[in-house]
């Protein structure tokens, strides 16, 4: 059971083996220091499919604790974005999905397709992945309560609202494990144009909170989402299913362009 675990957490961080290119091949973009919350769902595939290019389908994990998840909704709090010198470029906020995917006709995942997204910071649209709109309004709200003798419980709230429409909202109170460490280079494909990725290089600290497959205990207390309008609005038709619910209690990321 133990492997098991260890092998479906591997699995929902999103890692992709044999990924990355040799060191010298690679341009540092930006470094970002992040705490996100993250959502496997199972959408319906003939709306996911509407929205991934030709030639590309999602890579579904048959077991684990990926099982059945064709998409990510990704809260993140960008809190310290550096320059590839170290330098300070700012903070940002945003929400996107993701699908891990593959080529069609693979048996071999390719990494993950960036399909949309929501950002506080107009700056940052439509961002690399020519995907991402500007929140005409969003509310990021993370807290800690710790007593002594009692669990460490955690409440968030995240709203997004972009022009168009576009609504993704969190609300969940759980309480906070030890997350365990894990380290990945993953591709980054944008769903406008598959020809361009990203590397993402990340450590990270994953607790896996509630999952529908891996046997781990239910920490979560609270769990309200909502979400609809534009893309996001066409995947969640009413079949939606959320698989798991993982915080990442801390995301070291290094992007980096081939």
């Amino acid at each position: 059971m133990l492997a098991k675990g260890i092998l479906a957490v591997v699995i929902i961080a999103g890692g992709c083996a044999g990924s990355a290119h040799a060191a010298n091949t690679q341009t540092l973009v930006e470094q970002s220091a992040e705490v996100r919350m993250q959502l496997d769902l199972a959408v319906s595939a003939q709306a996911l499919k509407a929205l991934l290019p030709d030639g590309w389908e999602p890579f579904v994990a048959t077991s684990g604790a990926a099982k059945d998840c064709n998409v990510r909704m990704i809260f993140v709090d960008r809190v310290d974005i550096n320059g590839p010198d170290g330098a300070p470029a700012g903070s940002n906020q945003i929400v996107y999905l993701a699908s891990p995917i593959k080529k069609t006709g693979s048996n071999e995942m390719a990494g993950q397709m960036v399909i949309d997204g929501v950002t506080a910071d107009p700056k940052d649209a439509p961002g690399p992945f020519k995907v991402y709109q500007a929140a005409s309004s969003y509310r990021v709200e993370r807290s800690t309560r710790a007593v002594a003798g009692q669990p460490i419980q955690n409440e968030e709230t995240w709203q997004f609202t972009a022009a168009n429409g576009e609504h993704m909202e969190l609300h969940l109170a759980y309480e906070r494990g030890v997350a365990r460490k894990l380290s990945a280079d993953t591709k980054f494909f944008s769903a406008t144009d598959p020809n361009f990725y990203q590397i993402w290089k990340i450590d990270q600290g994953l607790d896996i909170m509630r999952n529908a497959t891996v046997p781990v205990k239910d920490r979560v207390k609270e769990f309200q989402l909502k979400a609809s309008g534009g893309k996001v609005g066409q995947l969640f038709d009413g079949t939606e299913r959320v698989v798991s619910v993982d915080a990442l209690h801390w995301y070291n990321r290094g992007v980096y362009s081939p």
